[in-house]
């Protein structure tokens, strides 16, 4: 699978899921290299491949007020350094073209967000730095649409694209997952990943502050264990409600070990099944 060509990632032959997790945004050195340490712990007792996200800049905010980011190369730097203090690859959110190269200094893996993931001068720039793409589908997109966002990238000479599913929009401030969108991108031949945080949030809240249902966490991810998810996608922090950004759908860092060896349980009892 692709996922064996991400650098330093483990456990690829565990038979589990791969996981892109770690906190919303990057606030500092000290909170980046805690959420790092923990997560590490746990995936490696769980042999489940781990990549370390964070977004060293928050471009889409829904007030001019909400917290960006504490400075493009400090927190990519911190990036950085948590790839070389626990030998593990990281991967950040990207918000146009000229972003690229200067991220993939730094990170193994380029995120593209959902509201822009048709932007085509951004994939192909992306696909260009020769590092794994990830592209999450816009929430306003049919998941057959994605194959077109996925061949941007491989025209471009870059065969290293996997999607990530973050809901769709239902309403104006819910989000509903359409577990059928699974397979359906699978055929793509990438893998596909669930965003179990952000599938939780209910945007365009009249405060300005995006909220979301953490509590249902673990129902998302065990449906996309039982319909054959690739990886998961998860934001959590030590302190949701103090985080400066998407405090209201992360997972508390706490409680992630249970929730993974659940998780970890289910998929295999799925690889059984699929035998």
């Amino acid at each position: 699978m692709m996922i064996n060509q991400i650098p330093q990632i483990r456990h690829t032959n565990s038979g589990q899921f791969f996981l892109l997790a770690g906190p919303c945004a990057i606030e500092g050195e000290e909170m980046a290299l805690r959420i790092a340490d923990k997560i590490l712990q746990v995936t490696d007792k769980l042999k489940i491949p781990f990549v370390f996200k964070g977004s060293y800049r928050k471009a889409n905010r829904s007030r001019i007020d909400s917290f960006s980011g504490i400075g493009d190369e400090k927190a990519l730097k911190i990036l950085q350094k948590v790839s070389k203090t626990f030998d593990v690859p990281t991967i950040t959110d990207i918000h146009a073209a000229n972003e690229a190269a200067m991220a993939a200094e730094y990170v193994d893996i380029l995120q593209i967000p959902a509201f822009l993931c048709r932007q085509t001068d951004l994939l192909v720039a992306a696909a260009e730095t020769g590092k794994v793409v990830n592209i999450k589908k816009g929430q306003f997109l049919a998941p057959e649409a994605m194959q077109f966002a996925v061949n941007k990238v491989k025209d471009a000479g870059n065969n290293k694209a996997m999607i990530t599913d973050r809901g769709t929009m239902f309403g104006y401030q819910d989000m509903i997952v359409d577990y059928r969108g699974i397979p359906v991108m699978q055929q793509f031949g990438v893998p596909v990943v669930l965003d179990i945080t952000h599938s939780l949030q209910q945007p365009n809240q009249s405060s300005g502050v995006t909220g979301g249902k953490p509590q249902l966490i673990e129902t998302i991810a065990r449906a996309g264990v039982a319909v054959g998810v690739d990886g998961f996608f998860l934001e959590t922090h030590h302190d949701p409600a103090n985080a400066k950004s998407d405090g209201a759908n992360m997972l508390k860092l706490d409680l992630l070990e249970g929730l993974l060896t659940r998780l970890s349980m289910l998929r295999e009892a799925v690889n059984r099944i699929n035998r």
